[in-house]
């Protein structure tokens, strides 16, 4: 089934996987492409609605990113956003300079012109919270446009041509901090473009599963590098809707596991899906390979490698198998690399990159275009338990990125006990599902203690706990005083090693949800 299409252009805005969540939660399918686009390559996408993403550039400067003119002409409506309002002003025939005073934050809106466009559920004179991120401002609108809102820093806030379907913000209706942003971006996709609203988790799974068994063809055979997390788990399962007993399941126990984490995922797969699950011991080859290394892009690049040579290894001894599957989400690919526009480089991830040109696999990645709530919603749709789909997140690195410095073997240990612990009084609280992510972090620190009558020198265990939605952005938790209590008196008297317990307090941006 062809689903109506929202093409969404990005100009370089870390919001714009935002936009693309957001019109996905009104059950509109949509894509990110590069600003970049050609116009021949839209017209044959045919979108029912293109948006403008922002952008951290001034589009009068020289090199600033463009788009063809020619995508106000596709004669389907078009939202600017930020940058993308900020552009199609000047390319249309109006004027941007820079604001006398930028805004940045919250902000509130008045609308000028409510009841049509974009803002057709406000009424005219109403006030809005919004929020603003840009240091140009529209000076002048285009022949043929109308004012339909504005602030106090911002003449322009909102514009449109309601003949040619054209509506521009310079607020983001994709963040939270907007809070009637959804209707916003309901008033575009519903009242401007009379979209269905036609696409769903169950439409995506009957889609995917057609994909995949296209890709497999009737004879080939799939290894899924399992972690017994939410993305490897939801994949292994839409697979082995699409190919039954041609998937085998590979475990690999690389040394980096949280406590009863091999087991516990053994049992999961064994009892629910019957699958042919291999579980391979591999703790010595990782650890050896990690030896000494203390650099975060290392450890994840040698963690990948080894990964990769751990299923080549495998594959061998699997007839048929000329597939590797894996559960890469779009925030993955979005941090990693710049693939689908000029969003900056965050971190790597070990899944995204491809494979080495020895290893004659080929990579099948059913989730690589959703986020984190939707794999979710996927794994309910295929009926998975809720036990596997409420795990919260934990990095295909593993402990390894948690744990700060050198992985010996001890300071692992360490750091799994003081996790251990995070998760049983976060558990017993009855904060585990809502809670992003709640864990110990073992920090190369070394501070002086007094434990008995002894002075101790040993190292901090700091607590992370985060809420999210799709992992791109995170606030921290305000965990009760009394809580926090219990974990650090338990780490402090149930983990050796550890003789001092810090709460991080830092949000994403400006840090990561993992301190590596």
């Amino acid at each position: 089934m062809a689903h109506q299409l929202v093409l969404i252009l990005d100009f370089g805005s870390q919001y714009t996987q935002l936009i693309a969540r957001r019109i996905r939660e009104h059950a509109v399918y949509c894509e990110v492409h590069p600003h970049s686009l050609p116009l021949e390559r839209m017209r044959a996408m045919a979108p029912a609605a293109v948006v403008l993403s922002g952008g951290p550039s001034s589009c009068y400067a020289p090199g600033a990113p463009q788009v063809d003119a020619g995508v106000y002409d596709l004669g389907v409506p078009v939202l600017g956003i930020c940058y993308g309002a900020q552009l199609t002003a000047r390319m249309l025939g109006g004027d941007v300079k820079p604001s006398d005073k930028r805004e940045y934050g919250r902000a509130t809106v008045r609308v000028k012109q409510g009841g049509e466009g974009v803002l057709r559920t406000i009424a005219t004179g109403d006030e809005l919270a919004v929020w603003m991120s840009h240091g140009d401002s529209v000076d002048a609108l285009p022949p043929g446009f109308v004012h339909t809102a504005e602030s106090d820093n911002c003449a322009f806030a909102a514009f449109a041509h309601p003949a040619r379907k054209i509506h521009c913000v310079q607020f983001h209706p994709e963040v939270v901090h907007t809070p009637r942003g959804a209707e916003i971006l309901a008033g575009f996709l519903f009242g401007v473009a009379g979209l269905a609203g036609d696409w769903s988790m169950a439409s995506f799974a009957d889609e995917a599963v057609a994909r995949i068994r296209a890709q497999v063809g009737p004879e080939g055979r799939v290894i899924c590098g399992l972690s017994g997390g939410v993305d490897s788990s939801v994949a292994a399962a839409l697979i082995h809707k699409a190919i039954g007993d041609r998937l085998t399941c590979i475990f690999v126990d690389n040394g980096l596991l949280r406590r009863g984490e091999r087991e516990q995922v053994a049992a999961i797969f064994n009892d629910h899906f019957h699958v042919d699950l291999r579980v391979i011991d591999a703790t010595d080859r990782f650890l050896g390979a990690l030896a000494g290394v203390t650099d975060p892009e290392k450890k994840r690049k040698i963690i990948g490698h080894e990964f990769i040579n751990v299923f080549d290894d495998e594959a061998k001894t699997i007839a048929n198998a000329r597939f590797l599957a894996q559960g890469t989400l779009y925030p993955d690919v979005i941090e990693s690399v710049s693939v689908r526009g000029p969003a900056a480089v965050i971190k790597s991830h070990h899944n995204v990159g491809g494979l080495p040109e020895r290893m004659k696999l080929t990579l099948v990645e059913p989730l690589r275009e959703l986020f984190k709530d939707e794999v979710r919603l996927l794994g309910t749709e295929l009926g998975l338990p809720r036990r596997m789909i409420s795990r919260q997140p934990f990095p295909g690195p593993g402990l390894a990125v948690r744990c700060l410095g050198d992985l010996t073997r001890p300071r692992l240990d360490t750091l799994r006990g003081a996790d251990a612990i995070v998760e049983e009084e976060i558990r017993a609280a009855g904060l585990y599902e809502a809670i992003w992510q709640a864990f110990a972090v073992l920090l190369p620190v070394r501070s002086v203690g007094v434990m008995g009558d002894d002075r101790t020198y040993d190292e901090a265990i700091a607590i992370r706990a985060v809420t999210s939605l799709d992992g791109m952005t995170a606030d921290w938790v305000p965990l009760p005083h009394d809580l926090l209590a219990r974990m650090s008196s338990r780490i402090i008297n149930e983990v050796r090693g550890v003789n001092r317990v810090v709460y991080d307090i830092t949000s994403k941006p400006p840090g990561t949800i993992e301190w590596e």
